[in-house]
């Protein structure tokens, strides 16, 4: 029998309690989401900007709607028994309330958690203010509180990736959030384990690191370690898939041969992954 949203939720939050730190991938459609779901992950995350490049359009702060967001989420939901969180950008909405209205409407397509970020989309100021960050978080907490059904929030402070890489005020971000009532606490872009050791030794939440961006690569028993709980990979999985497919076309465009074939994963073996459309 296929679990609960509440069991898949649930079953989420135990990953953040028990010992040692787990792998969350991001798929970007239900097709990868399958294929992922076959390798022992025991949860998936989807991928703001892995969706926004399926659609041919940036990742930017405006480039998706909740809706879209929504609905890219509920087929990776139905695609999968594993419990699914969500990339939910900055709530879709600069005010609290927008923030709570996203965490509802998450909470009602099925997934297991979601995540709120603190960048604006203002260039220039790209990340809110310290007061209008916490409202949000605060928000959003509510709104989980008030929901029937368990809900995992991570609260995101995006120093790092908006050329803001101010370690203390990252920390002073993500212990108000902490404080707030985030389950986790995530600051993407972190490039050394020793930063990496310091956001998670200034609070008591769980906390997410992404690997696949440009810079420190480290192993999850190094993360681990480091006292990190969540790995997640951002779009680099779609990236990677986005770099297989410009190989071959190149090597198609330019030397006219197709050799690449050989490493593509085989017809039948994802045909087989696959669900036939009644199901």
């Amino acid at each position: 029998m296929n679990p609960t949203q509440a069991e898949k939720a649930q079953a989420f939050r135990a990953l953040h309690e028990r010992a040692g730190a787990f792998v969350i991938p991001n798929p970007w459609d239900a097709g990868s989401a399958l294929l992922l779901s076959t390798l022992g992950f025991e949860a998936l995350a989807t991928t703001s900007a892995g969706f926004a490049f399926t659609l041919g359009r940036r990742d930017s702060e405006g480039s998706l709607s909740r809706a879209e967001t929504l609905a890219n989420a509920r087929a990776i939901i139905e695609a999968t028994d594993l419990p699914v969180s969500a990339d939910l950008e900055n709530g879709f909405g600069h005010d609290p309330e927008a923030v709570a209205e996203t965490i509802r409407a998450a909470s009602s397509v099925g997934l297991a958690g979601g995540s709120i970020e603190d960048a604006s989309g203002d260039a220039g100021q790209p990340v809110y203010d310290l007061t209008l960050a916490i409202e949000r978080v605060a928000a959003a907490v509510e709104a989980v509180r008030a929901l029937p059904l368990p809900f995992v929030l991570t609260a995101r402070a995006e120093n790092f990736l908006h050329g803001r890489p101010d370690l203390d005020d990252t920390i002073r971000r993500l212990q108000a959030f902490e404080k707030a009532g985030a389950e986790v606490l995530y600051a993407p872009g972190l490039t050394s384990l020793d930063q990496i050791r310091a956001v998670c030794a200034s609070v008591s939440r769980p906390v997410n690191v992404v690997m696949g961006l440009v810079g420190g690569t480290f192993s999850v028993q190094q993360l681990a370690e480091a006292g990190v709980k969540r790995i997640s990979l951002g779009s680099s999985l779609a990236r990677a898939a986005l770099g297989a497919l410009m190989r071959a076309a190149r090597e198609i465009r330019e030397d006219g041969t197709f050799s690449f074939a050989a490493a593509a994963m085989p017809f039948a073996e994802v045909h087989r992954q696959m669900r036939p459309k009644s199901a």
